[in-house]
């Protein structure tokens, strides 16, 4: 009977531990999707509950149900005229309607969906090969290397930030909007390629190499073997690389504070929520709207291939 206790002691204080910290990690969101949901006369209410649902913040984010504004009466009767075709009355009627400009969510979801994506997947290309050299290629020069990709995390961000926006300088590319697109390109691939590296050269060693012998006597050339063998042997771990980049190409606000700072049109989520967040147009239901948007993609990205996520993490661990 005393063994019997103990164990429902223990498996209560655990299960009690294991819901405070799932509410410390989870309340925050609450508050912001509690507040995104909030009339301003509401804001004052400590529930997570609101008194009444408010999308409106939502909806001028994604430009859903956008109203029109002020029209004078000359407009509304050239509006009436049935010669007018569809095109055209849409080509008029945007002129007076409201829409994203305060905070234009849906450029700035644009800019960091395309710069994450891309970063994330040639980040993942570039990995793929020199992990798969590193792990099965033998060349003079392979240990070090192998071991020098890692040095660029002896550094913070900060102290790469000038020198790497200085060479952007010279080499022309940032006193363009597109050069300085392309100059964080290159910055969140480098960031996440050691990592990748190591993840992937881990993985790939506990794959066993009589798969790829029995390919080389087929003929298949090294491209062939990665592209029919060892890619669709290794998905685990290629989703998580490429969701690991994703997150932090998606949530990197340093580099891309100081290279996009004089491109409005190519903000990228973070540096527009700091940007809202100072502005006149700070209004909380419309942050916090903002903010819950922007944690979504990630969100439902991990959510799918949460599976893979975690076998890609533990797999290439432990060799046997």
């Amino acid at each position: 009977m005393v063994v019997k206790k103990k164990n429902i002691i223990r498996k209560t204080g655990f299960f009690l531990l294991i819901l405070l910290i799932v509410t410390f990690a989870v309340f925050p969101f609450l508050q912001m999707l509690s507040l995104s949901l909030k009339y301003q006369f509401d804001w004052g209410n400590p529930s997570l509950i609101p008194k009444k649902i408010n999308l409106e913040a939502y909806k001028e984010l994604l430009n859903i149900g956008t109203k029109l504004r002020a029209v004078p009466d000359s407009i509304k009767r050239l509006l009436e005229n049935k010669a007018l075709t569809r095109a055209q009355r849409r080509s008029i009627t945007k002129k007076y309607q409201e829409t994203g400009d305060v905070f234009p969510f849906l450029r700035y979801f644009g800019n960091s969906f395309f710069l994450s994506f891309t970063a994330s997947f040639i980040s993942l290309i570039v990995a793929t090969l020199g992990a798969y050299s590193f792990s099965r290629i033998n060349y003079r020069g392979r240990g070090i290397i192998q071991r020098g990709v890692l040095f660029v995390y002896m550094f913070g961000g900060i102290l790469l930030l000038i020198p790497l926006y200085q060479v952007a300088i010279k080499s022309g590319l940032a006193r363009t909007g597109s050069g300085s697109f392309i100059s964080l390109l290159i910055i969140y691939m480098v960031q996440t390629l050691p990592v990748s590296l190591y993840m992937l050269g881990n993985y790939f060693r506990s794959i066993p190499f009589s798969i790829e012998e029995a390919a080389l006597i087929d003929g298949c050339t090294r491209f062939e073997i990665i592209y029919r063998v060892i890619i669709p042997l290794s998905l685990p771990a290629l989703s998580t690389v490429f969701i690991y980049a994703f997150m932090i190409a998606w949530n990197e606000y340093l580099f891309a504070s100081v290279f996009l700072r004089s491109y409005k049109n190519l903000y990228t989520l973070p540096i527009g929520l700091k940007a809202l967040f100072v502005s006149k147009n700070a209004i909380w239901d419309r942050i916090m709207a903002a903010s819950i948007l922007t944690a979504t993609p990630v969100v439902i990205l991990f959510m799918i291939v949460q599976k893979n996520l975690v076998s890609g993490l533990t797999s290439g661990g432990v060799k046997e």
